[in-house]
């Protein structure tokens, strides 16, 4: 996983390189969580560009970060998505997904 932050314009992007199971998606919560309150940025962004799976697991993990944002009152997008994935995401939780 790669994580930027642009102070400017404060939005904080991470970019999923590996597949999301139980094991990894663990791993990737505790650091989305710790950059998430260090920078407490306007805007997040998961970039699921390389992700070729992901459970159950990695679906809670997104909808975890999502409430923790909500709580900051700022926004989370879900970028370059699999089809399989973006009903989830936009309809039962509201988050944006973006394909560009």
């Amino acid at each position: 996983m790669c994580v930027d932050f642009n102070k400017k314009d404060k939005l904080l992007l991470f970019r999923i390189t590996e597949e999301i199971d139980h094991h990894s998606s663990e791993k990737i919560r505790k650091r989305a969580d710790y950059e998430i309150q260090i920078h407490i940025p306007k805007k997040v962004i998961f970039d699921f560009e390389n992700v070729n799976f992901m459970d159950s697991s990695g679906i809670g993990m997104l909808i975890g970060r999502y409430k923790l944002v909500k709580m900051f009152g700022r926004k989370l997008k879900v970028s370059k998505c699999k089809t399989q994935y973006k009903k989830s995401f936009r309809d039962v939780w509201s988050i944006k997904v973006n394909n560009n």
